[in-house]
């Protein structure tokens, strides 16, 4: 079972998946796997005792070109009594870019899979399409994926250059998309019928008034898949996270030398942020702290003791450290998390300074808050849930 949590703003998304058991199958499972498999549209099931994905469709003869996609991936550790597997076949495509036509093996779908397993480069403003070959004989595929490039261009804004791509077909289109509205004193360098083409360089400026440009990073959203294979404490780190970038202009008003106002007039995205996934445990939740289990006794990794109770706060106040800029998310089982997926937790902070990492029988904690609790029990922690007054849905 395997539960998802995209953390981007405000948008919680949680899909679950819950196998199905066979009982059917009278032999005995306590060391051996109960593997099902679907492939272009079969589905088989036996028992396993390998240790890997590879290994159980080696014993059952099923081979793999070097193509195929496997999902769990092919060198998946086995620790649960079942699994379900995807076997996704490669199949020609041909990828139309430009003048260039190239034809790859792939058993991906999406023009942006098959486009990164054919080591092709494509940008956010690119437009990627794909549709049935037509031409079966000549290609000898059933899919094409085409590719639409943006132009690249040097983009000028008020006196901050950038690579930029854009599908505009003129300039005026271009600053249309990029969302820039020119102001009575602005100016363009070309005249705004102009087409686009690569390489070419577009400056705006603006006459009189004072402008400054600043590039401002941009969060990474967070994907976290909740696996119930693995034991509470679990926790990987699959794809790391890269900021994005976004150059903002705005418009300064100073008086005797001091900044009295500023607008913001333009805002371009520079470079776009790569998400972060992580896959985190909950194998044995139901033994940690629940809504009816109030308080209990953990015993961490490192032997110490902690006394773990919950409270149900509004925990913006508490969010603006650790680099959190006061969000903070609830977890399927109405944990409240940050975006890292850490539970909130208040601690003694002699003992565990804010924004440190502890140990939690829910899973992996981040110190965020303290309370009067730690006169008496300065090894507790007090978790920070949605249990009550349901304030964080």
């Amino acid at each position: 079972m395997k539960r998802t949590l995209w953390l981007g703003g405000a948008l919680i998304l949680i899909f679950a998946f819950f196998g199905v058991h066979h009982h059917a199958l009278a032999q005995d499972t306590t060391s051996k796997k109960l593997i099902t498999v679907f492939d272009r549209g079969t589905k088989v099931s036996f028992l396993t005792d390998a240790k890997t994905v590879a290994g159980a469709l080696a014993d059952k003869g099923i081979t793999l070109d070097t193509h195929d996609t496997v999902e769990p991936s092919r060198d998946e550790e086995l620790v649960a009594s079942e699994y379900k597997v995807n076997i996704y076949r490669a199949r020609p495509v041909v990828v139309v870019d430009g003048s260039v036509r190239t034809k790859v093996m792939t058993p991906y779908q999406t023009p942006e899979r098959i486009a990164e397993d054919a080591h092709i480069a494509v940008y956010t403003e690119d437009l990627a399409t794909v549709s049935t070959a037509t031409d079966f004989v000549g290609d000898g595929a059933g899919l094409t994926l085409t590719i639409n490039r943006a132009v690249s261009f040097t983009f000028d804004l008020y006196g901050k250059k950038n690579a930029v791509r854009t599908h505009g077909a003129t300039v005026a289109k271009m600053l249309q998309e990029k969302g820039v509205k020119l102001g009575p004193n602005d100016h363009v360098s070309v005249d705004l019928a102009t087409r686009m083409s690569n390489g070419m360089e577009v400056r705006v400026w603006r006459e009189g008034i004072q402008t400054v440009t600043e590039d401002q990073p941009i969060a990474f959203a967070s994907e976290i898949v909740y696996d119930a294979d693995r034991p509470v404490g679990y926790r990987v780190l699959k794809t790391a996270g890269t900021p994005g970038t976004q150059s903002v202009t705005y418009e300064i008003n100073v008086q005797g030398g001091v900044e009295v106002s500023r607008k913001e007039i333009a805002r371009i995205v520079t470079t776009t942020p790569v998400k972060q996934s992580l896959v985190i445990g909950i194998q044995g939740l139901d033994q940690g702290l629940t809504h009816s289990r109030g308080a209990l006794f953990h015993t961490d990794s490192k032997g110490v003791v902690h006394r773990e109770t919950y409270y149900d706060l509004d925990m913006s106040r508490v969010m603006y450290a650790c680099g959190q800029g006061g969000r903070y998310t609830v977890r399927f089982d109405g944990m409240k998390i940050d975006a890292e997926g850490y539970i909130i937790v208040a601690a003694n902070y002699a003992r565990y300074p804010k924004c440190s990492l502890v140990e939690t029988s829910a899973g992996p904690a981040r110190v965020y808050d303290t309370g009067g609790f730690v006169t008496r029990y300065p090894d507790g922690f007090d978790l920070a849930t949605d249990w009550s007054n349901n304030n964080g849905r």
